[in-house]
């Protein structure tokens, strides 16, 4: 889960607690089965508060819900700002980006799982993984290593094709997934404007280690 401030009192924290264990069962919900059809009654039996704490702390299933794939998308987020320190080339960050969700599949597959069911609709958020990949185009755009086109066009391929990918992760567990990210990688690069060679060269660099 993010991680943020500890809250400053007694009663902040127990406040604190209790969001963050509806968000977590929302988050396990939509990871299992994408089912937001679900009661407040079993989302607080799984998050063991009681019924009436739920309307502390959101005003409907909606609401939750959605915070529950913000919460996974800041994670995924931080994750990589973790894991892709020290990497300076846009490119890199990229072909980083796609090898090392492929890998997370297994690593962190509940968070995967709410990328893979609502991904789609958070492509350009201004939180979690959105944000970052914009940031890293724009920056590849303005060192001339990618070809300037609108950012908001290359997110939208970029975010695409990663939920394309981990839906195979998912859906074809039979295929090799680091395999099917570094070709993706590679072909995500040509298509940003990186040179066939190089892109072919930069798909296939070390990744940091996910443990």
């Amino acid at each position: 889960m993010p991680t943020s401030a500890p809250p400053s009192n007694r009663f902040e924290r127990r406040r604190a607690e209790t969001r963050g264990a509806l968000v977590r069962a929302a988050r396990q919900i939509l990871a299992e089965a994408g089912d937001t059809s679900v009661s407040i009654q079993v989302i607080a039996e799984r998050a063991d508060v009681g019924f009436g704490s739920f309307y502390n702390h959101f005003d409907s299933k909606t609401e939750l819900f959605e915070a529950a794939v913000q919460d996974a998308l800041e994670e995924f987020g931080q994750t990589f700002d973790e894991h892709l320190a020290g990497i300076d080339d846009p490119a890199e960050l990229v072909a980083t980006s796609f090898r090392l969700s492929a890998r997370m599949a297994e690593s962190h597959p509940e968070l995967m799982q709410v990328l893979r069911r609502r991904g789609l609709g958070h492509i350009h958020s201004d939180n979690g993984l959105a944000r970052r990949a914009r940031r890293d185009v724009e920056v590849g755009m303005a060192s001339g290593r990618f070809t300037a086109v609108d950012p908001t066009v290359a997110l939208s391929a970029l975010g695409g094709t990663l939920l394309s990918l981990v839906e195979l992760r998912f859906a074809r567990p039979d295929v090799d997934g680091d395999d099917a990210a570094v070709n993706l990688a590679e072909m995500v690069l040509r298509m940003l404007g990186v040179p066939p060679d190089d892109a072919h060269e930069v798909a296939r660099r070390p990744l940091p280690d996910l443990a």
